[in-house]
Formats: structure tokens, C-alpha cells, sequence
């Protein structure tokens, strides 16, 4: 019966602190070569100031033709201040065109970009991806230059049991990954975090968008079976995992 619960613990940080200009992106993207910008809606709820510097970024990356991606990660608490889901949408509408891989979940296309998800229920008890190909073929088609749209699919049957998938949209076509029912939860905090790192890491090492979303996915798993948001996964594990389909011990 009881839910997980999340805190986010990001009062007076120095990221909540910043403001435009403090920043030398130049020196980033043009003279150190960044080819990624990866930046969310957890940092633009921050403060006023946060998401001002995040459009910097942004166009900076875009100017030097490094990607930018971008998790609208919807969080009520951190927006409630600033002026709740309204701003939140205010905020993602005007950052969006400048994202090439937008990534988010259910409630985050819906509360954080306002795109409704058809067929899913009050309490999102179906991972049913036929619904958000629509949603995600309407996103493309208001924000043409979103190359790569990727959503974790998560149905919470209890706090510590949860089925989980992913769907990415690449160059007009849809890529699932498998979907794992009954994964086992120890602190499902980061799962979302660690498929974006999967999913970027394999376009970045040139990979295809379906092994890309199958990494994201089962390095997503990977990271609810431990303690805290950072990985604690290696590669070998990741990849094990991407194919696995037992728990048979390895020696």
C-alpha cells in the first residue's frame, strides 16, 4: 500500500545560485570539445535564474553542434514555489526547441510539456506503448527538430515490485526495449537517470537506436537493484543484463 517517496534536497545549492554569464560555455563546447549537453526540468525548477542559464547552454551546445538532450523529470515539490505546473510548462515549451533528444516519462510529457498520453489510466497500470506513439508523434510534429524522443515505461504494482520497459523514436521509426515484468526494487530513486545515460552513451559511441534504448533500459534495472541515484553497474554487467533473461549465478 505505500508508495515510494522522494525528497529533492536542493535548497540554496550553488547550481540553484546561478545565473547567466557565469558560465564560459564557449570555452566548453568550442575550445575543450563537448560534444553533449545533457540538462532537465530538476534544474530549471531550481529558481529563477536556472533556467535562464540552461537556454544559454543550450544555444551555446547548438552553436557548436554538440547534441543537447533534455529530461522534463516533472517534480511538483521543486515547481511549487515558482509558480507550479503552469511554469513548468512555460518554461519546457520555451526550451524545447532547442533539444535533440528529449527524454521524460508519463506524467513528465504530460505535466511538464503538456501532451496527454491516450489510454492510460488514473493510476498507469498499463505499459501499453501504442499510446505513447501518438503522443510522441504529436511532440515530434510541434518540435521538428526533436531527432530523438525516448520514455521509460513503468507500471508500480508496489513500491519494491514494478514492471519497467522503454520506447525510443528515432529517425520516424519506434524502438522497444524489453519489457521486464516483476523487476525486484531496492531504491528505485535514479532509475530514470541511469536509462538517459544508457540511451546516450550508446548514440554516442555510434550504436543504433535499439541497442541504445535496450542500454538505457537494463542499465535503468541495474541501478533500482542498489542503493541510491548513482550507478553503481559496470559495463559488463549492463551488457549481461541487456540479453539476460535469468538470474542463473555467474563465476
Amino acid at each position: 500500500m505505500r508508495a515510494a517517496v522522494g525528497c529533492s534536497d536542493r535548497g540554496h545549492t550553488a547550481a540553484s545560485q546561478l545565473k547567466p554569464g557565469e558560465i564560459d560555455w564557449a570555452q566548453i563546447f568550442k575550445k575543450d570539445g563537448a560534444r553533449w549537453l545533457h540538462t532537465g526540468g530538476i534544474f530549471c525548477a531550481l529558481s529563477e535564474t536556472t533556467p535562464l542559464v540552461a537556454q544559454e547552454a543550450m544555444q551555446a551546445a547548438k552553436e557548436s553542434g554538440a547534441i543537447v538532450s533534455y529530461d522534463l523529470n516533472y517534480r511538483s515539490s521543486l515547481w511549487k514555489s515558482i509558480g507550479g505546473k503552469a511554469k513548468a510548462q512555460e518554461v519546457n515549451r520555451g526550451l524545447a526547441p532547442y533539444v535533440d533528444v528529449m527524454l521524460g516519462n508519463e506524467e513528465d510529457f504530460t505535466a511538464a510539456l503538456g501532451f496527454s498520453v491516450a489510454g492510460l489510466d488514473e493510476h498507469h497500470s498499463k505499459l501499453d506503448p501504442s499510446g505513447f506513439k501518438k503522443m510522441i508523434e504529436a511532440v515530434v510534429k510541434e518540435y521538428p527538430s526533436m531527432s530523438v524522443i525516448a520514455t521509460t515505461l513503468r507500471h508500480a504494482k508496489t513500491a519494491s515490485r514494478n514492471d519497467w520497459g522503454a520506447l525510443c523514436y528515432f529517425d520516424g521509426k519506434f524502438h522497444e526495449a524489453q519489457v521486464r515484468n516483476d523487476l525486484e526494487i531496492y531504491d528505485r530513486v535514479g532509475g530514470g537517470d541511469s536509462f538517459a545515460s544508457g540511451l546516450i552513451y550508446g548514440f554516442l559511441s555510434g550504436k543504433d537506436a535499439q541497442w541504445s534504448v535496450e542500454c538505457g533500459a537494463a542499465h535503468g534495472a541495474l541501478a533500482m537493484t542498489t542503493p541510491g541515484d548513482t550507478t553503481m553497474a559496470t559495463m559488463t554487467e549492463v551488457l549481461q543484463a541487456m540479453t539476460a533473461r535469468t538470474a542463473r549465478i555467474e563465476r
